[in-house]
């Protein structure tokens, strides 16, 4: 231990502080010398002995279990989303197929149908739905804590897509030996991307079922309708323009019965369910089709029909990483599935939560119009009386007292997030685009502004909107039209208008929009869950902040 006296050569020991790799047994260092053997060192005077203390029994520590990550309540990802959209937009193809689709989703999820023609008696904590004409719907939830006068966290959106929608005679003279179907363009379809296309035909039959008149659906997904191009070695004629009219009617197939014959054109009355009946003004091989189809054996029990052309091609994914859905209609029955979809997950019991609706005060509601893409007119549209009549009811349920001011109250408490798709940035235009205002597949939902009130949004709702959706996992982003570009429009100006709600207008990014065949990205349809969701779960703590608009 004297440091003069001549080192010693002791073997190589790695019991010292300075060993990366030495042993365990001992991990407090006293001196350099640690590791050396140490002299008892006689005390003076004996320690006092300290006083005897009773220890409880100490009970078995339980050994420690390293926690795992699944153990930890996840949040679905936006891969989630992706199979369920696809297989929903190849399924349902017409506006009456995607209401009585989301009807059944929120009936297996506890919502209860209401009629409009009937009364109604709410509870606090139910969920309900409402439908009307069949293509339009408002989905809502009732918080446990609310009462009349307070407000709303509102989705809205449309569900009708461009498409062609059959005459009702439909039946033209054979030319040529070409059985042809008279339709006329809903919106903006019929354009150049209908050429060469293969078309089904479905929508709603109105049946005769014994003293009643009942809806069936029908979708006929084979390829029964081409409109064919003019080769182009026939120089202008094939360059256009076209006459919708006369130069873009599908061909559903042949009848050479004539051949031989010097008449053409000709018009063959039809006999199916008889003089007078509805299917008589019908082309035969085509009622023959649907009764088929809705195993209907009368012809004269149907009373009448709405149908469309659609697509059939199936929604995929799509892209060298499969990043890409490729899909028909997306414009907008994306926004709208996801805006179902979000209210679901924010109103269905989980393990963690078997109460959803127990801290919430406020109503939630999804609201899904349709003829927006034609000017929302009609009493199905969103410029017609269904959500302002709805949220009335819901009040009048509650309500002890005249609802005028509390319907009022309710409008002001409310927030309306109207949603439609917004364009998504093309690589190959980029200069069509605002830099900075360009939204991006695969990253989230964008804000839409406009300086001439085409759309709802302003400072207020922007900042409402982003801090319910801090959190999500979907990141927001910003559009506007070039000064030099012309602006499209919403229901959210309708509706913010009519009702004094505040609005904002944010919708997911495609592009090709009013294309018959249209691009997103594959996690677009989950980002737009995730962060409606955010919005509907978050809105009543985040409006607290916003109490001076």
């Amino acid at each position: 231990m004297n440091p003069f006296s001549p080192l010693r050569e002791v073997p190589q020991q790695f019991s010292n502080r300075h060993s990366i790799a030495g042993p365990f047994n001992n991990l407090i260092d006293f001196d350099d010398n640690f590791g050396s053997p140490q002299q008892p060192q006689k005390s003076p005077t004996p320690p006092p002995v300290p006083p005897k203390v009773k220890i409880p029994p100490i009970s078995e520590i339980p050994a420690y279990i390293e926690r795992k990550e699944e153990q930890q309540v996840k949040k679905d990802g936006p891969e989630k989303y992706t199979k369920p959209f696809t297989d929903f937009m190849t399924a349902n193809p017409t506006v009456f197929h995607t209401v009585d689709a989301m009807a059944r989703d929120l009936r297996k999820a506890g919502y209860k149908k209401l009629s409009e023609r009937d009364s109604w008696e709410l509870e606090v904590g139910g969920k309900y739905y409402v439908d009307r004409n069949g293509s339009s719907l408002i989905a809502f939830a009732v918080g446990e804590g609310y009462k009349a006068g307070n407000g709303a966290a509102i989705i809205a959106g449309h569900i009708d897509a461009l498409t062609a929608k059959l005459k009702p005679i439909p039946k033209l003279r054979t030319k040529a030996g070409f059985m042809q179907l008279g339709v006329a363009p809903y919106a903006g379809a019929l354009n150049s991307t209908w050429w060469d296309r293969d078309l089904g035909i479905g929508g709603r039959v109105l049946v005769k079922e014994g003293n009643k008149v009942v809806t069936k659906l029908v979708k006929l997904d084979w390829p029964i309708a081409r409109i064919p191009t003019l080769a182009p070695h026939f120089g202008a004629a094939a360059n256009g323009p076209f006459n919708k009219e006369t130069q873009m009617v599908p061909i559903i197939g042949l009848d050479n019965s004539n051949v031989s014959s010097s008449e053409e054109g000709n018009w063959k009355p039809s006999i199916l369910g008889g003089e007078g009946a509805f299917t008589a003004t019908q082309p035969e091989r085509l009622v023959r089709a649907i009764c088929s189809e809705l195993n209907i054996n009368d012809y004269s029990t149907i009373v009448n029909w709405e149908l469309e052309l659609f697509d059939i091609q199936p929604a995929t994914v799509g892209g060298i990483d499969k990043e890409f859905i490729f899909a028909g209609r997306i414009d907008d029955k994306l926004c709208s599935w996801a805006a179902i979809q979000a209210l679901l997950k924010s109103t269905t019991p989980t393990a963690a939560n078997l109460r959803p609706l127990a801290s919430s005060s406020q109503l939630k509601i999804v609201a899904l119009f349709d003829d927006e893409e034609v000017g929302s007119l009609l009493r199905q549209g969103a410029r017609g009386n269904f959500l302002p009549s709805i949220i009335e009811r819901i009040v009048d349920s509650f309500a002890e007292k005249s609802i005028t001011s509390l319907i009022s109250r309710t409008y002001a408490n409310s927030f309306l997030v109207s949603s439609d798709v917004i364009h998504a940035v093309n690589p190959n235009f980029l200069g069509q685009y605002l830099e900075n205002h360009s939204p991006r597949l695969n990253v989230g939902p964008a804000i839409t502004f406009d300086s001439n009130a085409h759309m709802t949004t302003d400072s207020v709702s922007t900042a409402i909107l982003t801090k319910t959706v801090e959190g999500s996992g979907a990141k927001l982003q910003a559009f506007q039209i070039r000064n030099d570009s012309r602006s499209g429009g919403t229901v959210g100006p309708m509706l913010s208008a009519a009702t004094g709600i505040r609005a904002i207008d944010a919708g997911i990014p495609q592009l090709s929009m009013h294309s018959i065949r249209a691009t997103t990205g594959s996690l677009d349809p989950g980002l737009g869950v995730l962060a409606f969701q955010g919005f509907l779960e978050n809105f009543e703590t985040v409006d607290s902040q916003f109490r001076s608009w």
